[in-house]
């Protein structure tokens, strides 16, 4: 016969191992993620200026990685969206953040939706 604090004490400890299992793996998704835009990014970044490709880094927070580019991080907005140059003429940009970005975010919510369900 099973005493209900012992029951209690088996289910918590099973939640715990479980939640404990689903940190672990959105964890490593959100790596995966983290390094697959990093990489993405840089290749499809703008090669005229070879240190804005290769300037791409991934900084952890305790919460959560973000992926910027060191070198040359004041022109990926004018790099992305296009910007008016000194002759007046106006550059159409390359998106080459934005379409990985997305892609990325809809995998990594699928890897932490697998994460749930298992």
């Amino acid at each position: 016969m099973t005493n209900i604090n012992d029951l209690n004490r088996e289910i918590m400890e099973q939640l715990k191992y479980y939640a404990n299992d689903v940190r672990d793996k959105v964890e490593t998704a959100m790596s995966e993620s983290a390094t697959t835009l990093k990489k993405d990014i840089g290749k499809d970044s703008p090669k005229k200026r070879p240190s804005y490709a290769k300037g791409w880094r991934i900084k952890k927070t305790p919460k959560k990685l973000v992926v910027y580019n060191k070198t040359d991080g004041s022109l990926t907005h004018l790099l992305e969206h296009g910007h008016v140059m000194r002759n007046g003429d106006r550059n159409a940009g390359k998106p080459h953040i934005r379409p990985h970005e997305e892609r990325v975010i809809r995998d990594y919510l699928k890897k932490i939706e697998r994460a749930i369900e298992r």
